[in-house]
């Protein structure tokens, strides 16, 4: 399903393995959006822009080397005759890493679109004269960008009006300014001795955001200390803190991010190369 041309956001994805995207994009937000018309998502694979009886996408490298790269003509010729929203990215582990930032900025267009790469990665050629830019989703390697492709297009997707039903659960989410979420909590009430905090069962609304303010900044002090440090709080957020005590380390505004967050850093030397 193409969805409907008129609708208000449109994306296309260029992958030589449509069925790993298809069905994703066919069910919850993403798919009701589609259903809706909100979304025009079209997955184009550059096998049908072959044009050898086996339909090669991908030849032996230049210069020798182990593996296959994915040649430039079936890339051209798929996104020529698309004609896809730009801009148009290359989904490659060199390109530029993306963020919560970089998805709303995409969400305030008109559309994207997005290559995947697969087998040792893609002519040259098709990044620097077919496609407007590259995105990385992190530090570590997959077999080709369909994974990724899946991330970009639910993070960029519901930030687009009307494709999440309530309107404040993007502005709400992580990252939107630059704190982690803050915990959620639904029935029962009491789980194994395990109980909901007293303030979200108070019914005293103001109370209950000051609360979820306070959890998130203590969530990305110590979980993400890369995101806020203590010396960026403001004296609204210190109050916060300060009425919302940590219960095992003691007001947060008082100390940098406890020891948690030197476990939750990754240590560069366990990274994956890119």
């Amino acid at each position: 399903m193409h969805g409907d041309s008129a609708a208000t956001f449109r994306i296309d994805v260029f992958t030589v393995f449509p069925e790993f995207l298809e069905g994703s994009f066919g069910i919850s937000i993403i798919g009701r959006a589609r259903e809706a018309g909100l979304l025009d998502i079209r997955v184009h694979n550059p096998r049908q822009w072959a044009t050898d009886p086996h339909r090669s996408v991908d030849d032996a490298p230049f210069g020798g080397g182990a593996g296959m790269v994915m040649m430039p003509e079936p890339l051209f010729a798929a996104v020529e005759a698309a004609n896809p929203a730009r801009p148009l990215f290359l989904l490659s582990a060199a390109g530029e890493r993306f963020d919560q930032r970089r998805a709303a900025q995409l969400a305030e267009g008109g559309g994207f679109s997005l290559v995947c790469g697969r087998y040792e990665g893609v002519d040259e050629r098709v990044a620097e004269h077919l496609c407007d830019g590259e995105l990385s989703i992190g530090d570590f390697v997959l077999a080709g960008g369909e994974a990724a492709a899946l991330v970009v297009v639910e993070a960029v997707a519901r930030l687009v009006p009307g494709v999440v039903g309530n309107e404040e659960s993007p502005i709400e989410e992580s990252f939107s300014d630059r704190v982690l979420e803050y915990p959620q909590y639904t029935r029962p009430a009491s789980f194994r001795g395990w109980d909901v905090p007293e303030v979200l069962r108070s019914g005293d609304h103001a109370r209950v955001a000051r609360w979820r303010r306070a959890q998130a900044l203590r969530r990305t002090l110590d979980r993400r200390p890369d995101l806020l440090r203590p010396d960026e709080l403001s004296a609204a957020d210190r109050a916060v803190l300060d009425e919302f005590p940590d219960p095992h380390s003691g007001p947060a505004t008082m100390a940098g991010p406890s020891d948690r967050a030197s476990d939750a850093s990754p240590d560069p030397s366990d990274r994956q190369e890119s």
